[in-house]
């Protein structure tokens, strides 16, 4: 890698790149400059080598499983092609029983985590999410319940008239395990006013976050990004999750989130190329230097780029998901029925040269391939 810092002429790309494979932090000003002149084959060699540091040659998968209770959802974010208002013939709204159901399907089924996380019900309240969880605990108490995004604790929390570490605690006595990372969208704020005014801002995502890390939760961090969004706004994001972490240590996983326009009011914008998504990649694991691990979420690039992404310091490719959810086909994302079996996820790391590792939602190891 000595011979590559040799080659590079750009004098101000020499010196970020030395400090990289040196280990040091990199500032948001030296990120801007590698988004705007580092070649994607620079990215590529940097972003291995940032992702080597902390996890050598293995690549994480898990067993898992979607619940979407209800796509209803007080906010309409410009973005959303999931949201339907309540009534509406594509909504619904699912039972405890219809859930439970969704849980015994996968009886016999070495899962280890499931997601649940949907839209923002008007008229539910923090015990109805609290018993959600209860009930899949009482099918499955040896699986790990990763649930509700920032904005769906936000709502349901604000609406008990608790604090976040209350609201936290009791969804916590219901067996919560940890939170995803879905509501982070663009933290500036400008920008959030016109994509979606209405829901949680960034400070309050953040306070969740750091409410749950200080609880004993973990949980993982998004940004959606290729629409509206310039550079500038992804890389101060990306600074304000480095912040969060480097105070609580809580956060397992950073998951770009690729914008898919189909059937949502940002469709005239466009979808950024696979390149932009690999350079994305690169320079999350580069700049995150505090992230254990960054994730390629594949029902929302595909599985093609999904397995590129493994050559851009992505390490960790989500799971096996079943078909259990809608959120990204009803974008218009190439899954339009997600799933993905163990076989497939082995094979496609041992592909990039890499070691594949199943793991629970801790990223405790399950079994290596």
């Amino acid at each position: 890698m000595k011979e590559l810092i040799l080659r590079i002429t750009h004098p101000e790309l020499k010196e970020i790149a030395g400090a990289i494979l040196d280990g040091r932090r990199i500032t948001p000003d030296e990120a801007l400059t590698l988004y705007r002149k580092a070649e994607l084959s620079l990215l590529a060699l940097l972003s291995a080598e940032a992702k080597k540091a902390h996890s050598g040659d293995q690549v994480f998968f898990n067993r898992n499983f979607h619940i979407e209770p209800t796509n209803v959802c007080v906010y309409n974010c410009r973005f959303c092609s999931y949201h339907k208002p309540e009534g509406d013939p594509e909504s619904w709204e699912l039972t405890e029983k219809e859930i439970v159901d969704i849980v015994r399907r996968f009886d016999g089924v070495p899962v280890t985590e499931v997601h649940i996380t949907g839209g923002v019900h008007p008229s539910r309240d923090i015990h109805y999410y609290g018993k959600i969880i209860a009930a899949v605990k009482k099918v499955r108490p040896d699986i790990s319940v990763k649930a509700y995004s920032a904005v769906e604790l936000d709502y349901m929390i604000r609406k008990a008239g608790m604090s976040f570490t209350e609201g936290l605690k009791i969804l916590k006595d219901y067996g919560l395990d940890s939170i995803p990372g879905g509501g982070a969208e663009i933290f500036d704020a400008v920008l959030r006013k016109k994509i979606c005014r209405e829901k949680a801002d960034a400070e309050t995502y953040l306070a969740i976050h750091e409410a749950a890390h200080n609880l004993g939760l973990p949980s993982n961090a998004t940004m959606l990004y290729g629409h509206a969004e310039t550079p500038e706004q992804r890389i101060d994001h990306l600074r304000q999750l480095r912040e969060l972490q480097d105070r609580t240590g809580g956060f397992n996983a950073f998951i770009p989130l690729k914008f898919r326009r189909e059937n949502n009011r940002m469709y005239e914008l466009g979808e950024v190329p696979v390149t932009e998504d690999m350079r994305n990649y690169a320079l999350s694991r580069i700049f995150l230097d505090n992230f254990p691990h960054i994730k390629a979420y594949w029902p929302a690039v595909g599985k093609n780029s999904a397995l590129m992404s493994l050559a851009f310091g992505v390490d960790d490719l989500d799971g096996t998901i079943d078909d259990t959810t809608r959120i990204y086909s009803m974008a218009g994302a190439e899954d339009q029925n997600p799933g993905i079996s163990t076989t497939e996820l082995v094979a496609m790391i041992r592909s990039a040269g890499y070691k594949p590792v199943e793991r629970d939602t801790h990223y405790r190891t399950v079994r290596e391939w």
